[in-house]
């Protein structure tokens, strides 16, 4: 089920693209999922690509791209674009939506052809044909709202327009002072004829061919010059696409528009992007509805008026960006849309960064990026949930995954990026240091980090992306009890990073790896676990929940199965247990290649965190890795441990003999000998259950996560501060 899914022709140029793409960007800040839906416009060519905008989005990974033959199911389903409809589609994606709204982000026609585009009611037709007749049509400004009714006097719309929004934050530059020595006018935006006046005049006086000012064009520019029959000396006219619109506004003072008197303007979004980048605007009147008095109002004669007066004035001049800025921000930044998400019942999963008034860029939340390994299981995402979850309110974590279950880090609340791996690529080791090195590249760009925390090995292209960025804090979150003689060259690697984090481990003492001679180097906490005790469920209510009886429970949880084959210990514990009164729970993992076997009277079920229901059970049979033995350990669960000694790093063994030793657990080394039943029929006494709880409870320690989040956050602090 996802949040939003976005149907339209990703190839337009322009607003429309634009429009989508800043969406996108604010539902994925706040953890929403976002799918889009390709539907070809009948009126643009075949071979024309998709915009930049949308290419990049896909690529950052923000938004997921449906194939033709996926079936979506989603909370709301936004239209955009009503020109696609303007024939019969050749097939009709199959898309199951709770809501839906047609956003009329253009006018049926203008002034002099009110159906110049598309007919309003043929489009209505068709998509109440095909999305059902409880589509809710929303103009995207006054003007359409006005040109609508025109030609429809009785069209349901809705009362609110679906406005366009921007991010503040991104467009935002500082300026010290003016571009140069003159006054520089400019404006950006498509090539298109009724984007421009039709009087030469007109654009003459708008764009003054004087040597007290200069005029630069992006995009459009050869239209005017063709209407005017020369370019004026002062012009400088730049090609659509040869510039981005945040590099070009960076380069003008004032941002001046003025177009086909006939023409309805949508919404007029290369306004909102100047007054977001700070640049002073001089539109025309009709603009007044959508930009209110954050914009300098009059007609093509009065611009260079205007302009001298603000250029004069720089504290003026500066006032008038400044009021224009906090304008976009509050009625059309990106909280604006999130806002109306929660009327159709889509709420943010994590709160995006808030912008500063002075100067539009986030005001207090620090990002923390956290980048984990794919693992056999969910160590690695666990820890660093476990530490993204505990961060303080000014702190905000994103997620950047190999594992399978990113969805697992989404459904969490967090904003979360994932990395296929090397072994789902099926590369090379070159391509693959290269492909994570630009991929961490982008996600740096995209979400400007403070600090990145990296819970995996220090595989070359992590290396590289850490030389690459010098400037950011990189820290290693490195679990210990590895095995002996194994990884001294991983160790050698990790000297790349600023800090290494180190959680906690309950056998550390028998540790014999290679980490344990870099200990001193390294920040300690105590053992990491995903949940506090008092975040479990009490007993009654995990067994209400999971459906169990009076009789005592097992938990079985023996890992993902994807280093060793689970499958014939599984079947024996559940065959020995249920023999001796005991209902059964087969925890399988979120990214189990293979299902658990499934035996009469045992229940399969697939929960995260499982450890939110330990209190249901009387008994648990586990494998040793790091958050399955520290849960069991802290939350004093009698457990039976049977060691993974498949895994190429992780001491498991080692781990559950130390267990075993201190009398918090009992341990089986060789489930396929008749030791397997020997310690079983131990652990169903129980005067031994209650044993292995009380000792648990003598050695019990505190949940390192929270030390973990706090030392992460002060780590600015901590490197400037000596």
């Amino acid at each position: 089920m996802h949040d939003v899914a976005i149907l339209s022709d990703f190839r337009y140029p322009g607003g429309t693209s634009a429009s989508i793409a800043a969406e996108v960007y604010a539902q994925a800040e706040a953890a929403l999922s976002t799918v889009l839906v390709h539907v070809p416009s009948p009126h643009q060519p075949r071979t024309l690509p998709f915009s930049p905008r949308i290419s990049d989005l896909l690529r950052d990974g923000v938004a997921t791209l449906a194939r033709d033959d996926d079936e979506i199911e989603c909370k709301l389903l936004l239209v955009r674009q009503p020109r696609i409809f303007t024939e019969d589609l050749a097939a009709l994606p199959r898309i199951r939506a709770e809501r839906t709204v047609m956003v009329i982000n253009q006018p049926p026609g203008d002034a002099g052809n009110p159906f110049r585009y598309y007919d309003f009611a043929a489009v209505r037709d068709r998509v109440h044909r095909y999305f059902g007749p409880r589509v809710e049509w929303a103009p995207i400004s006054s003007q359409v709202r006005d040109q609508v009714r025109q030609v429809e006097p009785d069209a349901g719309l809705a009362d609110a327009d679906w406005h366009e929004i921007i991010d503040v934050a991104h467009w935002w530059r500082d300026r010290d002072g003016f571009v140069g020595d003159l006054p520089v006018i400019g404006r950006h935006g498509r090539a298109d004829p009724v984007k421009w006046p039709l009087d030469p005049d007109e654009i003459l006086r708008a764009y003054p061919p004087s040597s007290s000012f200069r005029v630069r064009v992006l995009g459009g520019g050869e239209i005017a010059v063709r209407r005017l029959g020369h370019k004026p000396d002062n012009w400088d006219v730049v090609p659509f696409g040869a510039e981005s619109p945040e590099e070009f506004l960076r380069t003008i003072d004032f941002f001046v528009y003025f177009h086909d008197p006939d023409l309805v303007e949508a919404f007029g979004r290369t306004i909102l992007e100047a007054m977001a980048s700070g640049v002073p605007v001089i539109i025309g009147e009709h603009f007044r509805p959508t930009f209110a008095d954050a914009a300098l109002y009059g007609r093509p004669a009065d611009v260079p008026a205007l302009v001298n007066e603000l250029y004069a004035d720089p504290a003026r001049y500066r006032a008038v960006a400044s009021r224009a800025r906090e304008f976009a921000e509050q009625r059309y930044g990106h909280q604006s849309h999130l806002t109306r998400l929660a009327t159709y019942g889509i709420r943010p999963r994590i709160s995006p960064p808030t912008a500063s008034a002075a100067t539009g860029k986030p005001a207090t939340t620090r990002r923390v990026l956290m980048v984990s390994d794919n693992g056999a299981g969910m160590g690695h995402l666990s820890r660093l949930m476990a530490i993204a979850r505990r961060l303080p309110d000014d702190h905000t974590a994103v997620i950047a995954t190999q594992s399978y279950a990113a969805s697992v880090a989404h459904g969490e609340g967090f904003l979360t990026e994932y990395i296929p791996s090397r072994k789902v690529l099926q590369a090379a080791h070159p391509r693959w240091t290269a492909l994570l090195r630009d991929r961490l590249a982008h996600l740096i760009d995209l979400h400007e980090p403070a600090v990145v925390a990296v819970d995996c090995l220090p595989h070359a292209g992590i290396v590289e992306a850490v030389r690459d960025h010098p400037g950011l804090i990189w820290v290693w979150v490195r679990r210990a009890m590895w095995q002996r003689g194994v990884g001294a060259d991983w160790i050698t690697e990790g000297k790349v990073f600023d800090h290494v984090l180190e959680p906690g481990e309950f056998a550390a003492v028998v540790d014999e790896g290679p980490t344990v001679a870099d200990r001193p180097n390294a920040v300690q906490v105590e053992p990491i676990t995903f949940l506090d005790e008092s975040e479990l469920l009490t007993r009654e209510a995990a067994r209400a929940e999971l459906d169990l009886d009076d009789r005592p429970a097992a938990l079985l949880q023996l890992g993902a199965g994807n280093i060793n084959d689970i499958s014939s210990p599984a079947a024996r514990i559940c065959q020995h247990l249920t023999g001796r009164g005991f209902q059964l729970v087969l925890a399988e993992s979120t990214i189990a290649t293979t299902p658990l076997p499934r035996i009469a009277g045992a229940k399969v079920v697939k929960l995260y965190p499982v450890s939110r229901y330990l209190r249901a059970f009387d008994l648990a049979v586990s494998a040793a890795g790091y958050n399955s033995f520290h849960e069991q350990i802290g939350f004093g669960i009698p457990t039976v441990f049977l060691p993974n000694a498949a895994t190429r790093l992780d001491d498991q063994v080692g781990r559950a003999r130390f267990a075993a030793a201190t009398g918090v657990a009992l341990t089986v080394e060789d489930p396929s000998t008749g030791e397997l039943e020997e310690v079983l029929d131990q652990a169903t006494r129980p005067e031994v259950r209650a044993g292995l709880a009380h000792r648990c409870r003598e050695l019990a320690f505190e949940n390192g996560g929270g030390a973990a989040a706090a030392w992460l956050s002060g780590l600015r602090a901590r490197r400037h501060g000596g």
